[in-house]
Formats: structure tokens, C-alpha cells, sequence
């Protein structure tokens, strides 16, 4: 994560009350934010506290579930990333919220074996021994739950009508250096998204983390409910979480950008796609890893069943983005690509980190370019043999369960606990009707 913007907040920067805390955070396979909080007066650039293994093991629906390899012996620490560090004290009615995101490592200092943060750093280390640099950004849409006016999708009304959540939210975000982008009323009933500009990987997931928290905790202070679970109703419109990335060299080269290609995507740019089309059936677990995920996943939905690469098409898993080139922009620095098929479940840690694991391997196993599609997908015709995402969680668990290359991504403990993690929540949500389980999701996310 960035320095917070501090030109941006030199004007309002407040001294911290020496009664203030500051929480120490990670985030786990329910993707909820966890930790510890001290008093700030205590927290020095060599602070740990301590953490349990097995919290990772805590579903959505908030029990430690049983058969996994954590048990009720062992310690961790939750080691501060300084870099982090952010103060959020524009909320109304709330404490200042000081935030420091952090690894979990073992008590001799290593990386803890099952640490998502973790995982997404070592992939980074892997993508730039390869020699490439990657830039990214999440977009996340969630629903006002609150909302009482008519809607429209869209619409100036439906932006009035949040006021004043979405100035409060910019704000917000902006003093904490989060860069936010665009704040709109989207497609579905009474939605809503944000987007903030590019960054680092590592940043990118911490931030898109810290938003989600923000979001809730803002429309919270106005007795109001922001939900982000994919689907809110039976047959109704979804909520993704879509991943921007784009790949250069050290000197800022764009790496996709090839003018005489299809897409005018390069040819490491298209091996980089083909690994994350190939590998999407098996990861389809950990980017979609809800009940209802799978409900949002469907054809005509502006969301994605089917893994394939498509130029400017919202219904491709992967989408090569448009470029701006008014008033005579270069688009060559411009081009990258959109991951479409992820929600709310998903870790921002884990998913930026299995993107970057299948680009690779669509690099290290020389696969052919992914084929750009143009257009309007035709699944009943030309383009019926695209491979098909897992129609519901159960099948995507076997999926990742039986792929060497995705499972070999993980420690083996991770697997199992992920596993049992996953299976737990099926167990409970089956039986229940398709509206009381969007119920379930909509109050926990």
C-alpha cells in the first residue's frame, strides 16, 4: 500500500489523542479483515502481536470449522508492514481508525506457511524475476440496502440520493491516499461503484481491502447498509469485484502493447492471458469461492461462464480494456487487461496472487496467445466450445482439489483448510432457499 497523500493532507492532518489504538490487520479466507488493536502510544517500528493458526479457519458464517490441520496448539505474530500505516479520522460519529496491515510469520520471524499476503509477495517476486513489473486496481460494486427512492440505473437521481455518503466516501478515501477514481450509481437496484487508479500490486490488494472496510464502516455512521455479496436477490443483478492490471518493464515499457497483433495485444501479453484462461476452471474456487457466486457467473448477466480473453466485452473473463486516445493520447502506455469473474469472496491477497501465478504459466509452458474474441460471444455457434466455468461451488472445489498446478500454488495445509472452510458453508446454505441464502450473504458482506 502507498504512503498516505500527505501534500493532499497537510491542510486537515490532525495530532493523534494519545488514547487512540491502532489495529493490526490481516485478512483471512472468509475475506474479512482481522486483528489486534493496541494503544497507539505503544506501537513502535518493532511491535508484533500475537495471532492463532487456526483462525484461518473461520468461514463467513463465523465458526472455526473442524477438520482442518490447525488445532488449539501454536502461535503466530502479526508483524507490521510500516508502509501501510493510514489514519481515518473523517468518518462521522467514529473513532479515528489508525490501520497498519500485516504478515503473519512464524515466532523465528519466517513467513508463516498459510499467510496470504504472503503469497500474493511471493508471486510479485516471481513475476519480476521474469523480468516484468505489473500495475493494478480494484473495482468494487455494492448495493445500498438502505436506499428508499425509486432507482435508475445510472442516473443523476440515484447519485442525489446517496449524498452525502458519496462525498463523504471520496473525501475519505482521498485523504487517506487511497486515489479514489469514479464514484457512480450503476446497473443494478440501488448499486453503486468505486474505483481508485493503479498502483503496485501489493498496494492495489491493500487497498482494496481497506475500501471495503471504509464503505461499510461510513455507511454504518449513517445507519445505513452497504452490501457487496454477488447476488442480493434471486435472478437479480450482481456485484463483482474486477481487477485492472497492466504489464511493463523496469523503464515503464508497456509489455501487452503490440499495434500489429489481434487486439493489438503482444505476443507475451497473449501467453500471460492464456495461462489465466486455461487455469480459471480450477481457480474458479478461490475467485468465486461463494454459494451464491455461481448465481452472478452466467451468460448475459455482464458478468462471465465462460474463460476466454475478449477485446473491450464485459462478458469475457479476462477483457482486453479500451484506450483513450482523444486529444492525441498515446495508447501504447494505456493497454492492459480486466479480470471479470471475481466477488466479494474472494481475498484481494489470494486473487491478485493466483492471476499473477496463472499469467506465468501460460509464460513458463510457451502456451499459444489466447485467441482475442471480438464482439458478442456466439455460445451457441462458433464459440460453443469455450471452456465453462464450475456451475456451483461444490464442483469449483473439485476442481481446485484436483489441479496440480493451481493446488501446487498453496501449502498443503492451506488446501485442506480451505477446503474444509468451503464445505462447511455448503453444508449450511444448501437447504436453504436460493432468496434466504443471498439473505445470508447480503448481512455478512
Amino acid at each position: 500500500m502507498t504512503e498516505p497523500n500527505t501534500a493532499a493532507n497537510a491542510e486537515t492532518e490532525t495530532i493523534p489523542s494519545r488514547d487512540e489504538l491502532i489495529f493490526l490487520a490481516t485478512h483471512d479466507l472468509a475475506a474479512r479483515t482481522k486483528g489486534r488493536a493496541l494503544r497507539l502510544e505503544e506501537f513502535t517500528e518493532t511491535t508484533t502481536l500475537g495471532w492463532v493458526p487456526a483462525n484461518l479457519g473461520i468461514g463467513p458464517l463465523g465458526h472455526i470449522v473442524d477438520g482442518i490441520p490447525y488445532g488449539s496448539s501454536g502461535d503466530l505474530r502479526l508483524k507490521p508492514d510500516l508502509d501501510t500505516r493510514v489514519r481515518i479520522d473523517t468518518i462521522p460519529g467514529r473513532t479515528p481508525l489508525n490501520l497498519v496491515f500485516a504478515d503473519l510469520i512464524e515466532l523465528d520471524g519466517s513467513p508463516w506457511e498459510s499467510c496470504s499476503r504472503s503469497f500474493l509477495k511471493r508471486a510479485i517476486a516471481d513475476l519480476n524475476e521474469h523480468g516484468i513489473d505489473m500495475t493494478s486496481s480494484f473495482e468494487h460494486e455494492f448495493v445500498d440496502m438502505s436506499a428508499k427512492a425509486e432507482p435508475h440505473p445510472f442516473s443523476l437521481q440515484n447519485y442525489r440520493n446517496a449524498e452525502p455518503l458519496g462525498t463523504q466516501l471520496m473525501a475519505t478515501l482521498h485523504r487517506a491516499g487511497l486515489e479514489p477514481e469514479n464514484w457512480l450509481p450503476e446497473y443494478a437496484e440501488n448499486q453503486f461503484e468505486i474505483t481508485v487508479r493503479p498502483t503496485t500490486p501489493l498496494a492495489s490488494a491493500d487497498r482494496a481491502i481497506l475500501i471495503r472496510d471504509i464503505v461499510r464502516d461510513l455507511y454504518e455512521a449513517h445507519d445505513r447498509h452497504a452490501s457487496f455479496a454477488p447476488v442480493i436477490t434471486p435472478g437479480g443483478g450482481g456485484n463483482g469485484v474486477h481487477v485492472h492490471f497492466g504489464l511493463y518493464r523496469a523503464d515503464g515499457e508497456n509489455l501487452l502493447w503490440d499495434p500489429s497483433r489481434p487486439g493489438r495485444l503482444s505476443v507475451l501479453g497473449g501467453k500471460f492471458a492464456a495461462g489465466i484462461v486455461k487455469y480459471a476452471p480450477d481457480m474458479a474456487a478461490l475467485f468465486a469461492p461463494l454459494f451464491t457466486s455461481y448465481d452472478r457467473l452466467a451468460p448475459h448477466n455482464w458478468s462471465t461462464a465462460r474463460a476466454f480473453l475478449g477485446l473491450q466485452n464485459r462478458e469475457a473473463l479476462l477483457r482486453i480494456c479500451p484506450t483513450n486516445e482523444l486529444d492525441g493520447r498515446d495508447p501504447s502506455s494505456q493497454l492492459h487487461f480486466e479480470f471479470r469473474a471475481s466477488d466479494i469472496g474472494a481475498n484481494p491477497w489470494l486473487l491478485l496472487g493466483i492471476i499473477i501465478r496463472a499469467g506465468l504459466a501460460g509464460i513458463d509452458e510457451d502456451l499459444d496467445p489466447a485467441p482475442v474474441i471480438e464482439g458478442e460471444a456466439d455460445l451457441e455457434g462458433e464459440h460453443k466450445d469455450l471452456a465453462e466455468l464450475p456451475g456451483d461451488l461444490a464442483n469449483a472445489l473439485d476442481r481446485f482439489e484436483a489441479s496440480e498446478t493451481v493446488r501446487g500454488w498453496f501449502h498443503e495445509n492451506f488446501v485442506t483448510t480451505f477446503g474444509a472452510v468451503k464445505r462447511e458453508e455448503i453444508a449450511q446454505l444448501k437447504g436453504l432457499t436460493p432468496a434466504k441464502q443471498c439473505e445470508v450473504y447480503t448481512n455478512v458482506y
